[in-house]
């Protein structure tokens, strides 16, 4: 296997200075027709990917605390007849048209990011700063772009110009959170097998409520309820089957009076505890049913799950489980990482028994990775193939990713096709190919950042032999930093 992101010599895979770059900040908006592109567009894929992900590092020039605190940027990839176009837009926030405007930092941010003028310009002003930076989703006729601490902004899909807050249609009211990670459920046995849109919110506090909504593909409200749980609750992501929405509640402590003070970020006062065990919450779906079910297991943090199916009475559920969590501290930089002194996020298979509520678990890849997907088809089912951003060495220790990974859960095979050292890659998404009748027959895109060359790449890679040459490189003209969440959508918005 090779590839065309330039190569050095290192004693490790990745170039530390190389890397930072990454986080550099993109101000500039773009609009063009790709044409360096080694290898050939497949004539056949047609749609729409969407990305997510803070584009501003600073504002007017002063750093934001961490990444999670940049304003957030929508980048599309329009394919049609062979052909692809690239488009980028800030989501046109309240918060980051008045800083534009301003030219400094107006808002704190959840993980650390003051206001200037100290302790007593940031005491008791607890207002969040919607960056709208996380997920991004088409549904509905909408284009959302998603942050999981209030609403969603609707934007444009053929433009990117924000339409502005959208409370899908009265479901939410300001103020309303909604989170970045939706599934669609691709046959809803609820709805005589249509697919649907499930997501949540959660209000933490000493004791936690979670609200589970579901949307019909017209984007109709179809089911709403909301559930307590004892304790506070730091949920990132959550996981859905048939039958279950099922909720990892990490062993945290949630302390407020620095944030309250003026002291600290509300994500900088999030404190993991080892000694407790992770709770994991099964809420069911049908909103007739109020039987909450809860496991623990072994302590650990899971920010993303990768898929979870019902099993001979079992549920089976696969998630990236990190040994700790790292405190967010004040004073620090967050390019200044010694990746050896972090845990890895690692492949875990977790199994709980609804007869007599014990649960097994096992790692499945030791290798330090993040991001999983699979074919969209299969959410919440049995399935054989995951896709995952991984490092391309498996040492066991964390280090950034840079390498795609294929799983067989059947076989135990792996497939890597690696951006070493100078490509580091972004969450791969499963395209199926048309009339594709294997699970793997798909298209696996990632974003690439080339640290040599200080650009993004898309590679569209064969999810059947992933290993071999990419399908496609698109060499855009320009880097965009490190993002979070995309998605796909079979409609060509040009």
């Amino acid at each position: 296997m090779t590839n065309t992101i330039a190569t050095q010599t290192n004693s490790q895979p990745y170039n530390l200075e190389e890397w930072k770059r990454g986080y550099d900040s993109q101000p500039n908006e773009y609009e063009y027709e790709i044409t360096e592109i080694e290898g050939k567009i497949p004539v056949e894929l047609s749609g729409t990917l969407f990305r997510n992900g803070p584009g501003l590092l600073d504002i007017a020039g002063e750093p934001i605390h961490h990444p999670f605190d940049g304003d957030g940027m929508i980048s599309a990839f329009y394919f049609k007849d062979g052909q692809a176009y690239f488009r980028s837009r800030f989501v046109q926030t309240e918060a980051f048209v008045k800083e534009q405007d301003a030219g400094q930092i107006l808002h704190r941010g959840v993980f650390g990011t003051q206001k200037p003028g100290g302790l007593f310009n940031n005491i008791f002003d607890l207002k969040l700063k919607n960056i709208a930076n996380t997920g991004v989703i088409y549904w509905g006729g909408k284009l959302l772009a998603l942050w999981e601490a209030a609403e969603p902004h609707r934007l444009d899909p053929q433009t990117l110009e924000t339409i502005g807050i959208d409370y899908l249609d009265g479901v939410l009211s300001p103020g309303d959170a909604f989170s970045a990670h939706p599934w669609i459920d691709p046959s809803c046995k609820f709805d005589d097998g249509a697919p649907c849109l499930v997501n949540f919110r959660v209000d933490p506090g000493l004791s936690s409520k979670i609200t589970l909504f579901e949307f019909a593909p017209d984007g109709q409200l179809l089911r709403r309820h909301a559930h307590s749980i004892p304790g506070f609750s730091f949920i990132h992501d959550f996981i859905i089957t048939p039958d279950y929405a099922i909720f990892f509640q990490n062993p945290v402590n949630f302390n407020p009076l620095p944030f309250l003070l003026g002291m600290r970020g509300a994500g900088e006062c999030v404190e993991f505890q080892p000694q407790k065990p992770t709770k994991v919450i099964l809420i069911p779906r049908d909103p007739n049913n109020q039987e909450i079910k809860t496991f623990r297991v072994e302590s650990g943090f899971v920010f993303h799950h990768a898929n979870a199916f019902e099993q001979n009475n079992c549920i089976v559920i696969d998630s990236i489980a990190y040994q700790s969590l790292p405190q967010v501290q004040p004073n620090t930089n967050y390019k200044e990482v010694n990746f050896d002194n972090l845990d890895p996020g690692q492949l875990w298979r977790f199994k709980l028994n609804l007869e007599d509520g014990t649960v097994a678990r096992e790692m499945l890849e030791s290798r330090c990775c993040e991001f999983p997907t699979h074919n969209p088809s299969l959410v919440g089912r049995e399935y054989r193939y995951l896709y995952i951003g991984a490092a391309p060495n498996d040492t066991g220790r964390n280090a950034p990713l840079q390498a795609i990974l294929k799983l067989d859960l059947e076989t135990g095979a792996r497939e890597l096709h690696s951006f070493a050292p100078s490509g580091y890659v972004s969450e791969p998404i499963f395209v199926p190919k048309p009339n594709g009748e294997e699970e793997d027959a798909g298209w696996v895109m990632t974003l690439i950042y080339d640290g040599s060359k200080h650009r993004s790449t898309l590679a569209i890679l064969d999810g059947e032999n992933l290993a071999g040459e990419a399908i496609a490189l698109l060499h855009l003209k320009h880097h965009i930093p490190y993002g979070l969440h995309g998605s796909w959508c079979d409609e060509v918005f040009s």
